[in-house]
């Protein structure tokens, strides 16, 4: 799957330099995307990159760009490699870029210091570096619509809520990517281990997770109540697997928004059935906005891929950050008076955002997530989410609980003291405007 890169990609670090080189974007409202279609992660990296990039496409098809101006969709290839994301960056960064949206936390937490000097906004929409919530002290960066520390406690919230409201004495599982991305929750869980009196444990499973035989025999010894998964990429098929393998309760293992997805579940089969995840909003076809992607996209041969991720969990989400981002352009167009924004307007942008019913309405994604405002104060948003479930006879995953608020007396001070401690590292006063 991984092999499949389709030739309409605009740019990869293998032509990168000739692009470079052949002088200024032939569009004004540049948009980069940092994606990965080929190794380890490109099953679940490829949806999201064809969800992003066909918004943006629509947006020029049928709206002519964004407040009349078109969009360039700049691709770099990084292949979830944190070196080649920063190269990326470093080559597109001249080139008017908006906003950098990398899809990877290690990426992101390189670029945090790189982007805030040059000026240009990142969007880590519920993956990076968590305290970046804190605009006084992150600048140039954005986390919402939630982050992984709100992740960490809408499961907790969930696992209360099957179990009555009390967990004392429960034991809970992380088993977790061994990078900066899964080690995120861990802090989290350990103060909500002890504020609800459960017991945390956290397994790492190393890159690229194909290898679990050992992790599960833990968890088959330890017999958690539940285990919560912090994956990504083949890691996620590997552990469904192994977890119907054990025969572990699949209704009691629940991954965060990233591990849960169709290319998740469905490589598991029957196995899978009853498998929980989180999710930040709606996906599935019965939504108005894919007769407009059919009809000035995919019918006219300008979908990013096979076409074949249409509707899916991450291409939708692929899809809502791109709805997101251009949203901030229409924001930064209006505060600004100009249609040809410079990525310090843009940043004014996502920091104005109000996302309403009634705009994702007019966007066709009417119901699609909970509305939400950004200010400097929160560049994270509400930290909402809910749970979904997959259905391995329809083959189709299944929201099953209302909107779960985050618990904000336990992760505001994490957020405020790492935020504060970043703020000193790096020699910056916090301030709003």
């Amino acid at each position: 799957m991984g092999g499949n890169i389709p030739m309409k990609l605009k740019l990869t670090s293998i032509v990168l330099s000739a692009v470079m080189a052949a002088g200024p974007a032939l569009a004004d409202l540049v948009m980069p995307m940092l994606s990965y279609r080929t190794g380890a992660y490109a099953v679940n990296g490829i949806p999201f990159a064809d969800g992003y990039n066909d918004y943006l496409t629509l947006m020029n098809e049928r709206d002519g760009g964004v407040g009349g101006v078109k969009i360039d969709i700049q691709e770099c290839e990084t292949g979830y490699n944190t070196e080649k994301g920063v190269e990326c960056y470093e080559a597109l960064k001249g080139t008017g870029a908006l906003v950098f949206a990398p899809l990877s936390t290690g990426i992101t937490y390189q670029l945090i210091p790189k982007a805030t000097a040059d000026g240009i906004p990142v969007h880590s929409m519920g993956y990076g570096r968590t305290s970046a919530k804190n605009g006084k002290v992150f600048s140039n960066i954005f986390n919402f619509p939630a982050n992984y520390w709100d992740g960490a406690s809408i499961a907790i919230k969930h696992i209360m809520d099957l179990e009555g409201g009390d967990i004392k004495g429960k034991k809970i599982t992380l088993l977790y990517h061994n990078s900066g991305y899964g080690k995120e929750p861990i802090r989290t869980l350990e103060e909500l281990a002890k504020k609800h009196g459960f017991t945390y444990t956290g397994i790492a499973v190393d890159h690229p997770g194909q290898e679990q035989k050992s992790q599960w025999l833990q968890i088959r010894q330890n017999k958690p109540d539940y285990v919560l998964m912090w994956g990504w990429g083949v890691m996620n098929q590997v552990a469904i697997q192994e977890a119907a393998n054990v025969r572990y309760p699949m209704d009691r293992f629940i991954g965060i928004w990233w591990s849960a997805s169709e290319n998740d579940t469905v490589p598991a089969g029957d196995g899978a059935h009853g498998y929980k995840g989180l999710a930040l909003h709606n996906s599935g076809l019965d939504i108005p906005i894919y007769a407009d992607l059919k009809t000035h996209v995919v019918d006219k041969g300008l979908a990013a891929g096979a076409g074949d991720q249409l509707g899916t969990v991450l291409y939708s989400r692929g899809m809502y950050n791109a709805f997101l981002l251009v949203e901030a352009i229409k924001t930064a167009q209006s505060l600004s008076g100009v249609a040809q924004i410079t990525p310090a307007q843009m940043r004014d942008g996502m920091e104005a955002l109000n996302i309403t019913e009634d705009s994702m309405a007019a966007a066709g994604l009417p119901g699609f997530a909970p509305p939400f405002s950004v200010t400097c104060e929160n560049h994270g948003g509400p930290g909402l989410g809910m749970v979904s479930q997959w259905d391995a006879n329809a083959q189709k995953w299944n929201i099953i609980t209302g909107l779960i608020a985050s618990d904000m007396d336990v992760i505001q001070p994490l957020i405020d003291a790492d935020s504060a401690a970043f703020a000193v590292e790096n020699n910056i006063a916090p301030s709003c405007g």
